[in-house]
């Protein structure tokens, strides 16, 4: 079943570039062997540059399933996930993900991440984006109301 769902991925990044829509990426999301959600990569198309295929899918699957987590589902990509897209797997918490090229075979087609792989482990102020922490009075305010809060939906 696996081989299936990971094919239907690499489909759908083939037609995206076929089609113009977007780079070339797949992912589809799986719930009980039953899909959930697929998307292409829609960067160019949607003018964003977090609408990466996996992200996109997500999305869908979340508002598919009524839920800002997807515990019991499972992501078949076209190709490993870029950090970013890691976070949001994560965030996601799907049970597991399954992808067909690597990071290593992106780079030979000029989709390079390793940069942001290496630049999350510099120091913030280093990175070459600089980010500077601020410390104002009022910067915890925002987390003492959320600890306060006694109706909020923990995630």
């Amino acid at each position: 079943m696996h081989a299936i769902f990971l094919q239907q991925a690499i489909a759908l990044a083939v037609t995206n570039v076929e089609t113009g829509a977007g780079g070339p990426y797949g992912a589809v999301i799986v719930k009980d062997n039953q899909l959930i959600a697929a998307s292409g990569n829609k960067v160019t198309q949607n003018t964003d540059p977090t609408a990466h295929a996996e992200i996109m899918a997500i999305r869908l699957a979340c508002k598919k399933l009524d839920s800002f987590q997807l515990r019991d589902c499972v992501l078949y990509t076209s190709c490993e996930p870029c950090p970013m897209c890691l976070g949001a797997i994560y965030w996601a918490r799907l049970a597991k993900v399954y992808f067909a090229c690597s990071r290593h075979d992106a780079a030979k087609a000029n989709f390079d991440d390793s940069f942001i792989y290496d630049q999350i482990a510099v120091f913030p102020a280093d990175r070459n984006i600089p980010m500077l922490h601020m410390k104002l009075r009022n910067a915890a305010q925002p987390f003492h109301a959320w600890a306060t809060k006694v109706d909020k939906v923990l995630y």
